[in-house]
């Protein structure tokens, strides 16, 4: 396996230095550069191979909206992937980074062997041919962050209860399919069980959920991740549909992974 080119952006420099010591001891990691601002960031992703760029989206000059705005001219061939490592946790800018292409959106602080895994994901889910970055990777990646990066990308904020339900709902309906065909008697009395509430709370969460998914018109990201038309704006699911549709396509992806 080649060696990953990684370019670090960020503006704190205590935390650069930490994040360049620790990239530079592993061993499929090349440090490409380091840059404290938009504008540097850009200039090094011009003049040198790039494969991956840790992103700080709060920055002097440029910040890391901009870079990602920018980028898009930039033709896909030298275009890296780009991981955002910010202290901007708000769902509104998390959505608009991953619109922009980012492949992860981390929210400091974090954990270092973690941020290498990310690196590692990225690269192996990288195109083979030179290729338009937006979108968001799935395969590869753990249930709970495919899970997570789903949810973010199609608008169902994680404060809201009905996040924290739909993913458990999911995650039981992958490891036992026969639970949908009890949602009221089985699946929603074990998710009640599991967080200490009732089923009709359950049900009414992972309702309200999907219905600010489709209210805010992010369909079209269900649609990529299915590469095919699996859902329409004016004919939102039911929960027991919706839960099957995800929980059978992340089933089969670990099936044939």
């Amino acid at each position: 396996m080649n060696k990953i080119r990684l370019l670090i952006v960020e503006d704190n420099e205590e935390l650069r230095r930490e994040l360049v010591d620790y990239f530079q001891d592993q061993p499929e990691i090349i440090i490409a550069g380091e840059s404290s601002n938009g504008i540097e960031a850009l200039h090094a992703v011009k003049e040198s191979q790039v494969d991956v760029m840790l992103l700080d989206m709060i920055m002097p000059v440029l910040d890391g909206f901009g870079v990602l705005q920018q980028l898009q001219s930039i033709p896909a061939e030298k275009r890296p992937q780009v991981i955002s490592v910010t202290g901007l946790g708000r769902d509104d800018f998390i959505r608009r980074a991953v619109d922009l292409g980012v492949s992860y959106y981390m929210v400091k602080p974090i954990e270092l062997p973690v941020l290498l895994e990310r690196v590692q994901d990225v690269m192996r889910q990288a195109p083979a041919t030179p290729t338009d970055h937006h979108g968001i990777h799935f395969s590869g990646m753990s249930l709970d962050d495919r899970l997570s990066n789903l949810f973010l990308t199609m608008g169902i904020p994680a404060h809201i209860k009905g996040y924290q339900f739909l993913r458990e709902a999911i995650k039981q309906v992958i490891e036992n399919p026969n639970m949908i065909s009890g949602i009221t008697k089985e699946l929603y009395p074990a998710i009640a069980r599991r967080f200490g509430t009732t089923s009709s709370k359950v049900e009414r969460a992972i309702r309200h959920a999907i219905e600010v998914a489709w209210s805010r018109g992010r369909v079209d990201t269900l649609n990529k991740a299915f590469g095919c038309c699996v859902a329409l704006k004016d004919e939102k699911p039911t929960n027991g549909e919706f839960i099957a549709l995800i929980s059978d396509k992340f089933r089969m992806e670990d099936i044939s992974a």
